[in-house]
């Protein structure tokens, strides 16, 4: 158990965890169930330093804190979702195609232009939060990391080898309690907890949908936009509501 949770977190974060847990298969499939418990590691670090930061200026305090973010995550998922702009936008609608695109390591201009984007809506959107900044820096990598939950649980993974391989070897029961468990925890939050859940239902939907009319199921880049695109969207509404 302890080791699934030491490989979700030296995956999804760059928190160092000792290198050999890394070399246990049964863990690495084991570590998708605790994604969502990496997610709250995550937010409450992030929380912590958006409190730590209450007293300067709000844009510099928000530039700051997602900064950490991207400093924290590796940019992993930031990857993922340049990756998969320039694959949808250059695939012209051929699964082939796109797929190939995903491999290359060059940046196209759709990649940035989607980088550009997400990163001005976080950090406009932490910058208008006020004083649920901290609740909306819980929520939005949980509800993210839960959703990479979901598409494993429901969505064919369509490459042989990869990052996300050995996840797909993952507990379907311990998945199906870590997801009501991080929808217990949006409870907790009121009516703010099940927005940002909804919110997170919807960009999950549509994006496997798109998944699965382009490329018949997802890959880790697609995997990786899902998150960033489920954390913007929970950051936007609640900055919004």
């Amino acid at each position: 158990m302890m080791r699934s949770l030491l490989v979700a977190i030296g995956f999804l974060t760059r928190l160092p965890v000792p290198a050999g847990v890394f070399d246990d298969e049964r863990a690495q499939a084991n570590s998708l169930a605790w994604y969502p418990l990496v997610g709250l590691l995550l937010g409450m670090l992030l929380a912590v330093l958006g409190w730590l930061l209450r007293d300067s200026p709000s844009l510099l305090s928000s530039v700051l804190v997602v900064l950490a973010w991207v400093v924290l995550t590796g940019a992993l998922h930031l990857d993922g979702l340049a990756d998969s702009a320039d694959a949808w936008v250059g695939g012209l609608g051929d699964r082939e195609k796109t797929l190939a695109i995903m491999k290359d390591p060059r940046s196209g201009p759709a990649g940035v232009v989607a980088l550009v984007l997400v990163v001005l809506l976080k950090v406009t959107a932490i910058t208008s939060l006020g004083t649920f900044q901290w609740l909306a820096l819980l929520l939005a990598p949980l509800l993210a990391r839960a959703s990479l939950i979901a598409l494993f649980l429901t969505t064919p993974y369509v490459r042989s080898r990869g990052l996300g391989a050995a996840l797909t070897n993952a507990s379907g029961r311990a998945c199906a309690v870590s997801l009501a468990i991080t929808a217990g925890l949006c409870a907790l939050a009121k009516w703010r907890g099940a927005l940002a859940l909804l919110v997170a239902v919807l960009v999950f939907g549509l994006w496997r949908h798109a998944c699965q009319r382009r490329l018949g199921g997802f890959t880790g880049d697609t995997a990786g936009a899902l998150a960033e695109m489920v954390e913007t969207a929970v950051l936007v509404v609640l900055a919004l509501g």
